[in-house]
């Protein structure tokens, strides 16, 4: 991955690098968010019922979602979990826009 500017952090999911504004404090905890939702997206694709980089993420994202919402017996997570889960789409979806306007 290359330098960052301040308050950034670069990730790499599938092959592909994004830029993502993060505090320097985060920067461990989002690299490491990217790396998990990175094995989700790779598992989905190594599946193969799932075609596209769009729909593998948003399809990830609700595993994900999934897994952090409810726990073992099913009952639903904390709210601090939701607002961070919330936190980190924003995140992503930040990142993935930018990543499209770059594409065109």
């Amino acid at each position: 991955m290359t330098q960052n500017p301040p308050n950034t952090a670069s990730v790499l999911i599938l092959d592909k690098e994004y830029r993502v504004a993060c505090p320097d404090e985060e920067r461990d905890a989002l690299i490491s968010a990217a790396r998990y939702l990175d094995s989700k997206m790779r598992e989905i694709r190594r599946n193969g019922k799932t075609i596209g980089l769009e729909r593998i993420a948003v399809m990830a994202a609700l595993n994900i979602t999934y897994e952090l919402l409810h726990d073992d017996s099913g009952e639903k997570g904390s709210p601090q979990s939701r607002e961070r889960i919330e936190q980190l789409i924003k995140k992503l979806d930040s990142a993935l826009d930018t990543s499209r306007q770059l594409e065109f």
